[in-house]
């Protein structure tokens, strides 16, 4: 990675989720025209990754092949060089089929969770060992990049050891997810636990959920890591004051990188950060 990029900061907009719906906050998308709004409010604000989950136009969450594909090429289409992540997450009791649909269109790159984890009640987000290998064989035989999802120190140890037996390729890029319910708490402390555990090299994004969302990703850009905001994540722009878009919240974070005298990484500046092949123009 060439030097000046050193002080780049990537912001990453995790513009709908799974779980979050238009009664918490009117502008969560469901429709493909509302996807492409809000990724576009994003990547004008400042975003270089649009990590993307999809939905029925009734907000029914879905990893169909063709509404991945729909949606991706509307949001392709007015935000050309922007970095696409699609989630291979889904929704909690979906297959592992199901789930890696996305991965057919060959994104760029796609999120790789990298353990179990309690969501609440009776509610398991179910990533064994043997899916965390499945799911990186198929990302590495269509040449996408994964982005390491560890909501715990034991899911980092599993990405290593998966590394260090061949399953996973270098570069690692981590995404740091603090805050959910079952996974690590979304304090400080914890969070230079987790940055502490990543060997030398790695990059790494914050992600924290609610009102820790800011806090950390704050932190994060002060330990030289990148960040995400976004609706999956947060709703709110402040105490009562729900977010008119995903936009005002990546707006946020530019306006505070620069107070540190930190730089906002363009997508083809992301790439190179984190190792990933630019596009031919």
């Amino acid at each position: 990675m060439r030097k000046e990029l050193a002080n780049k900061v990537i912001i990453t907009a995790a513009i709908s989720g799974a779980e979050v719906t238009k009664e918490m906050n009117p502008s969560v998308p469901y429709t493909v025209e509302e996807f492409v709004r809000e990724a576009k409010s994003a990547v004008d604000a400042g975003a270089a990754v649009i990590h993307l989950h999809v939905r029925e136009d009734d907000g029914t969450p879905t990893q169909d092949r063709d509404r991945f594909a729909e949606i991706i090429t509307a949001i392709e289409a007015v935000c050309p060089d922007v970095i696409i992540q699609p989630s291979t997450g889904g929704a909690t009791g979906m297959t592992a089929n199901e789930r890696l649909q996305p991965t057919e269109l060959n994104p760029e790159m796609a999120s790789l969770d990298c353990g179990t984890l309690n969501f609440g009640g009776d509610e398991i987000f179910v990533n064994t060992e043997n899916m965390i290998i499945e799911f990186a064989a198929r990302m590495r035989e269509r040449k996408i990049m994964p982005e390491l999802e560890c909501f715990d120190k034991s899911m980092i140890d599993m990405a290593l050891r998966l590394h260090r037996k061949g399953y996973i390729d270098a570069p690692l890029h981590f995404n740091l997810v603090l805050g959910v319910n079952g996974g690590i708490s979304a304090t400080p402390r914890d969070l230079l636990f987790l940055i502490e555990s990543l060997p030398e090299g790695a990059t790494f994004t914050v992600s924290a959920m609610g009102r820790h969302q800011l806090t950390l990703n704050v932190m994060s850009m002060l330990m030289g890591g990148h960040v995400r905001t976004g609706f999956e994540d947060n709703l709110m722009l402040d105490r009562g004051l729900p977010a008119e878009s995903n936009g005002v919240l990546v707006e946020r974070l530019v306006r505070i990188a620069k107070e540190l005298n930190l730089q906002i990484a363009t997508p083809d500046e992301a790439r190179e950060i984190m190792g990933l092949p630019l596009r031919n123009k």
